[in-house]
Formats: structure tokens, C-alpha cells, sequence
């Protein structure tokens, strides 16, 4: 979502994020930073021998965007990836839960080349630089035209639903942060704050 400036938007998008890694390690993904380390919303996901390019993408108004590169010819970012893990509110304003999606990027790929293509046909301004739009949530249909590529968040369920406090914390997570941690648990916080493969922390308690 663009032009988070409020505190609360701030906090919001952080624990968005937070739900989304959480959401992965609790489903047996190891969560690791792409070589190089340039794009901080791609992850590297491996799980069982399976290796994943995702986007890790949040929303706070229940659309989602992705940009089209300089020359026009793909998408930044999702033309390069294998899955799209979307954190979205379930409803704006006011919204209950956070909603983590995992979407193949093919159908998230075909859907914003259709989004795109509706726009630009209805003769709709598509400046440089400015992402495109999509509705999760809200049914996809050629009238009005942004709602051409709606739809993801209803084709592909969410696979955690996360209860939110007036703060847009997670309150489950809330109290689980309240408990004392072992070492495999502050393993896996640190790798997922420095965002390496926990098998690669390593931890020294003194008395």
C-alpha cells in the first residue's frame, strides 16, 4: 500500500510482513535472502527439497500492485518468481484478521497482464513507475475495468488467518512474545529479523 505514513500504518505493514515469514516457518518453509540480498520483499522458500523464488508482498486496503519494468517487456519483481505470499487485512477499515495467501505466480502473472491490458485498452493513464492494482477480495468482472484480475485472494484461500488487535497486532503473537524464549525459538527469530536460514545462527549463553 503507498503512503504509509502514520505510526500505526507503519506498525501495521511490519506485522503484515511478520505474519507472512511466520506463516512460512510454521508451514515447514525454510526462509532465507536471495544471493546478493538487493530485493528485500524476495525470499528464497525450500521445503522437503522443493526451492522457491517468492514475493513477499502486504497489503493494507486489500489491493495489491506490482510494477511493470523500464522497457515495458515484464513485471518487476513477479515476472522473476515462483510463488506470491500475500498479508493482506481481511477488510478496510476496520479489519479483524490478517489473511496470508500463498499464490502460484503464473495465475498472479496472468491476472495482472490482464489488469493490465483492460486499462490500458479502456485508455486509462499508465504512467512509468506507477504500479498496477488489483483487487484480492472482490470478484473479478470487466465493469468497472479495475476490477479485470481481481479475485486471487478468493481463487487461493488463506492458509493462516491471524486475529488483530485496534493496533493491527497479531494477539496470538503478542502473548507468545510474552513467554519466555528457548534457543531453537530465538534461532529462528533472529534468522527471520537478519533474514538468513536458522541452521546458520548460532547462539552462546554466559552466566
Amino acid at each position: 500500500m503507498p503512503n504509509v505514513h502514520t505510526p500505526m500504518k507503519v506498525d501495521l505493514r511490519r506485522n503484515l510482513h511478520r505474519f507472512a515469514m511466520e506463516a512460512l516457518e510454521n508451514g515447514g518453509w525454510q526462509v532465507a535472502n536471495t544471493v546478493g540480498g538487493g530485493r528485500t520483499h524476495v525470499r528464497r522458500i525450500t521445503k522437503n527439497g522443493e526451492s522457491k523464488l517468492a514475493a513477499i508482498r502486504t497489503s493494507q486496503d486489500t489491493w495489491i500492485a506490482f510494477m511493470r519494468n523500464k522497457d515495458n517487456t515484464k513485471w518487476t519483481t513477479l515476472s522473476d518468481v515462483d510463488v506470491v505470499v500475500v498479508a493482506s487485512v481481511d477488510r478496510h477499515p476496520d479489519p479483524e484478521f490478517a489473511l496470508i495467501h500463498m499464490i502460484d505466480a503464473n495465475d498472479m502473472r496472468d491476472r495482472f497482464e490482464r489488469a493490465y491490458s483492460a486499462r490500458r485498452d479502456a485508455g486509462h493513464s499508465l504512467p512509468e513507475g506507477r504500479g498496477i492494482w488489483v483487487s484480492l477480495y472482490r470478484r473479478e468482472n470487466t465493469d468497472p475495468v479495475s476490477l479485470v484480475g481481481a479475485g486471487a485472494g478468493i481463487a487461493h484461500p488463506p492458509i493462516v488467518r491471524v486475529p488483530l488487535d485496534s493496533r493491527g497486532t497479531g494477539g496470538t503473537e503478542t502473548q507468545r512474545d510474552e513467554e519466555p524464549l528457548n534457543i531453537a525459538e530465538a534461532k529462528t527469530r533472529l534468522a527471520r529479523t537478519l533474514g538468513v536460514d536458522p541452521a546458520n545462527i548460532r547462539i552462546t549463553v554466559e552466566a
